[in-house]
């Protein structure tokens, strides 16, 4: 990796950790910045998995406010996105590389999808809340099956398992949006360092590739961009953020299929 790559992919780092602690979707931006360098599909899934970690705790530290009061309940459905993330990160170390290559493309452009209509999901699950009774303090077992499955989801792969889990949340718990988010930024945390665990293991028992100088400079770069990304992440007018998200994602795509 020379200069030019390391700073590309230090920016991406910082990018996706201020989009991660907004929105979720970073992963749109590491996950193909490692693609076009070259990285095989699973050594970056891997790689960029690990590097987001800190930005994911980083994140969760900048809503640490929202999160008070919610012990009892992050540790009820975090339990369902360690288990989770478990799951779907065993399936990308025992699928085959092919499959990887076969399924993602359509995981992207599911969560390219869910991007550009997060704005109609939040404004239907406010609507959904408005004047109903609370579901119950945890959601119950059906919120708990559906972080469950978004665990997988991102233990496996992980772009925009943020976008999918706080519609989850929004949709089985009555709160405030600002504290739902504070939630799911924790959760993610745990999704992410718990495949990031499996995957150091595997690796460390040669059944896995990991690139560290990626891992390296996507952690530096999301760290600073989870503290920062409620500042400066909120200057980009949300069109434009959603632009970029993606044609980035896009040409994941593109370089998926026919690089």
């Amino acid at each position: 990796m020379d200069v030019l790559d390391a700073v590309a992919v230090l920016a991406a780092g910082i990018a996706a950790g201020g989009i991660n602690a907004i929105v979720g979707s970073g992963s749109l931006i590491t996950f193909p910045t490692l693609l076009a360098l070259g990285y095989p599909p699973v050594v970056a899934n891997v790689s960029n998995n690990l590097g987001l970690v800190t930005g994911n705790v980083s994140g969760a530290y900048g809503y640490r406010k929202e999160l008070r009061g919610q012990r009892g309940r992050l540790v009820r459905l975090g339990s369902a996105s360690l288990i989770g993330a478990v799951g779907g990160g065993l399936l990308l170390l025992t699928l085959p590389a092919e499959a990887f290559a076969v399924i993602v493309p359509g995981l992207i452009m599911i969560a390219l999808v869910l991007v550009v209509v997060q704005p109609r999901l939040q404004a239907w699950m406010r609507q959904r809340r408005h004047g109903r009774e609370r579901h119950g303090r945890d959601g119950g077992p059906w919120l708990w099956l559906g972080v469950l499955g978004t665990g997988a989801y991102g233990g496996y792969f992980g772009a925009a398992q943020g976008i999918v889990l706080i519609a989850s949340l929004g949709i089985g718990l009555d709160d405030d949006l600002q504290r739902l988010n504070g939630l799911k930024n924790a959760m993610v945390s745990v999704v992410n360092g718990t495949a990031a665990l499996l995957f150091i293991t595997m690796w460390l028992l040669g059944e896995t590739d990991i690139s560290w100088w990626a891992v390296l400079l996507i952690a530096v770069g999301s760290t600073v961009g989870g503290l920062l990304g409620a500042t400066l992440a909120r200057r980009i007018p949300p069109l434009v953020l959603r632009g970029v998200i993606v044609a980035v994602g896009l040409a994941a795509i593109v370089q998926l299929l026919w690089g």
